[in-house]
């Protein structure tokens, strides 16, 4: 199982040096995150900064890890733009680059303070699947159009695919044992993994334990097995706070391997904690040994 670490909170240099300290001190992957305004937490005004300029930032100071954000808000991006800002991150980290997407959060204000968004849940799940379409015609390097309900060119042509020939989408998918398997779990079996969620109202009650990773590990190995045609690897995407203790911490992490997690990504959310000074003490203490 692979380790990343999402830089939170913090200022775009901050966040920049957080990337080369996960590189130094052993970590697969480091992560942004994509908002547009956090507004004010308990009095203090946070800044969500652009996704892509931190990771081209991250890009120029790292060579080997993974560089992605928990999650790119998808249906707010225009598609061509996200398809052009997607590959040239890819382009200046080397083919290091993967999309971790999801139909953003309900309040997000840059859904709900621009008039003309999608803003139901139907309407932006529509617009993810058609804005990522887009992203793998463009990967051909030829020439094309979009003609989907939200999505609509005249013709684009990206000449430079990606460096690998195409980069990684890990879609969110929802899992609930009590309920059949909802249509965003199927979406993601289109893609190369998932970033794997419980049903809950909060980031806590969301995040998928152990069991409901061994299940949906199970599921999608069925799935895959009655396609016949997708053999390629697929990443199955957990994340949560990882306890300070590191024998508790290597514990944690060894129960999300054992399910069938291939990443784990840290994740601190609470920016009473999450000061840039926490997640720097965080980051150099390295992944848990497993």
């Amino acid at each position: 199982m692979k380790f990343g670490f999402v830089g939170s909170f913090g200022s775009p240099e901050q966040m920049v040096a957080l990337a080369r300290e996960c590189e130094e001190h052993g970590w697969d992957g480091f992560f942004s995150w994509d908002a547009v305004s956090m507004g004010d937490w308990g009095g203090e005004a946070l800044t969500a900064w652009d996704p892509f300029a931190i990771l081209a930032g991250a890009a120029a100071v790292t060579e080997r890890i993974t560089l992605g954000a928990m999650v790119f808000a998808v249906p707010r991006h225009r598609a061509w733009e996200l398809a052009q800002r997607a590959l040239t991150v890819d382009h200046l980290s080397g083919g290091r680059l993967v999309l971790p997407a999801g139909v953003g959060v309900l309040d997000d204000r840059g859904f709900t303070s621009v008039p003309g968004q999608v803003t139901s849940l139907r309407e932006r799940a529509q617009k993810l699947d058609e804005t990522l379409e887009f992203l793998r015609r463009s990967w051909s390097g030829e020439m094309f159009e979009a003609d989907g309900e939200h999505v609509r060119t005249g013709p684009f042509r990206f000449g430079a695919p990606p460096v690998r020939g195409h980069i990684p989408v890990w879609p969110v998918g929802v899992w609930d044992a009590r309920r059949p398997p909802l249509k965003n779990l199927r979406r993601t079996l289109r893609w190369d993994g998932i970033v794997a969620q419980a049903r809950g109202t909060t980031p806590e009650e969301a995040e998928a334990g152990p069991d409901a990773i061994r299940q949906l590990v199970a599921w999608i190995a069925e799935q895959r097995a009655a396609d016949g045609e997708r053999t390629e690897p697929f990443d199955v995407v957990a994340s949560g706070l990882l306890p300070d203790d590191k024998d508790a911490a290597r514990e944690q992490a060894r129960a999300m391997a054992d399910a069938g997690a291939t990443w784990f990504v840290d994740s601190w959310w609470d920016p009473d904690t999450a000061t840039p000074e926490r997640l720097l003490e965080r980051v150099r203490q390295g992944p848990p040994q497993l």
